[in-house]
């Protein structure tokens, strides 16, 4: 018997379905939920669970109604899925809630679908192929970076100059009175000082100040802001010699070349890491280029959220204060959805392709999957299992491992999987 009393598009993705629980279902539901009240219920004149149904319902019937309806919903909603093989992308929008004594309970639900995707080439790429073997050059900086982070920082008597390491004063200078300078240390040149603050010191040496401007904000919202810095003192660094002797900071290298051939190693992985990154995308690029379509609206709105929300959370975690910066979060979503529909578009295409080209996650790679995770965050295998369950991530971890396992595929990494015999199941 159906329990779909109706159905119909309402926009891009977005489906309606007006669904029904029949009245003996309802009844039995509600017989159910009361008794459970009637066990627990305390009314003067009757005994803890024996309290009769009629009076249970007298006094609790708003709240029995209530979890009656929390009970069928996400059930019959869940059937109605099923009978109309919807393939929904998130939970439902429920409304027009009807419940009447002796009545079926009937209720609309809107939720967002896949689009329906033809899909057309996805074989073939023009990738990029980025050298990965590094340099001597890229060896040789890396090592003195390396011997740069074990310097001996020494006190000169000379001006500041490019990689000096300068303890200084800094305070603003307003128009009315002057801050309190505040002292620190830095590198000149250093990205994560201010370019004024390296060329203000650059030429000064200890006992000696400049001024210098700050330009913040753009358009109508630029001012300018007027600092003094004072050097206190100038270091310089002292590195260690590059030898086997430094070399054993790092690991048990029998000889310099040693050393050499495995900072080379660590280079090549990192390029490799990034080459993988740019076939990748440039892979996802063409494949959404080639199927425009329809995106479901929520799952854009929400992606866009997840976009704002990592962003933030960087910043927070650089020791900006959030809620005195003065951020337009508007304008930053706006900025932020095309970045989102990318994401969505690409999701909703390997998701196809993966159910194209039968690509499953198998069981065993899935536990190897938690089992990793959890060792990673120090937490037993099933404990894990059991949060990402309640949670309702378990799924989406599969899901994202399925698209990984499809994109490996589209890159090549990985061999067509085989096409089960007939009747030997999905």
């Amino acid at each position: 018997m159906s329990v779909v009393l109706a159905f119909e598009e309402v926009g891009p993705c977005r489906v309606q379905l007006r669904i029904e629980v029949p009245a003996p279902a309802v009844e039995a539901e509600s017989a159910r939920v009361t008794a459970d009240y009637g066990r627990k219920a305390r009314i003067p004149g009757f005994r803890k669970g024996k309290v009769p149904a009629a009076l249970v319902r007298q006094h609790f019937g708003h709240e029995i109604e209530h979890e009656v309806i929390e009970r069928l919903v996400p059930r019959y909603w869940r059937q109605a899925a099923a009978e109309k093989s919807l393939d929904p992308l998130g939970a439902p929008s429920v409304e027009n809630v009807e419940l009447k004594p002796g009545q079926p309970l009937t209720f609309s639900a809107v939720v967002e679908v896949r689009p329906k995707i033809e899909l057309r080439n996805y074989r073939d790429f023009a990738l990029p192929q980025p050298e990965v073997e590094p340099s001597r050059d890229e060896v040789e900086k890396a090592i003195a970076e390396l011997r740069r982070g074990h310097a001996e920082w020494v006190a000169v008597e000379r001006a500041a100059g490019a990689g000096d390491r300068v303890r200084a004063s800094v305070g603003e200078v307003a128009a009315d009175a002057a801050a309190d300078p505040q002292e620190s240390e830095f590198e000149i040149g250093a990205p994560r000082v201010w370019p004024e603050v390296s060329a203000a010191a650059t030429g000064l040496a200890a006992g000696q100040f400049a001024r210098f401007i700050r330009r913040e904000g753009e358009g109508d919202e630029a001012r300018e802001r007027s600092f003094e810095i004072r050097v206190l003192e100038v270091k310089e660094a002292r590195l260690p010699a590059a030898d086997l002797e430094f070399a054993k900071h790092f690991g048990s290298f029998d000889t310099f070349e040693a050393f050499e051939a495995d900072v080379a190693r660590r280079i090549r992985a990192g390029k490799q890491d990034e080459a993988r990154h740019l076939r990748e995308q440039a892979m996802l690029d063409q494949l959404t280029e080639r199927h425009p379509m329809e995106l479901p609206v929520g799952v854009v709105h929400h992606e866009t959220e997840d976009l704002l929300r990592e962003y933030a959370e960087g910043l927070a975690r650089r020791g900006l204060d959030l809620e005195k910066a003065e951020i337009d979060w508007q304008s930053m979503g706006e900025q932020a959805r095309p970045h989102a529909e990318r994401r969505v578009r690409a999701r909703l295409l390997l998701d196809a392709i993966a159910t194209q080209e039968r690509i499953e996650v198998a069981e065993p790679e899935f536990e190897q999957a938690l089992a990793i995770l959890a060792r990673v965050q120090g937490v037993a295998t099933h404990a894990l299992r059991q949060r990402l369950d309640e949670g309702g991530e378990l799924a989406g971890l599969r899901a994202r491992m399925r698209r990984e396992k499809t994109v490996r595929f589209l890159l090549g990494e990985d061999a067509l999987p085989a096409a089960p015999e007939p009747g030997a199941g999905a």
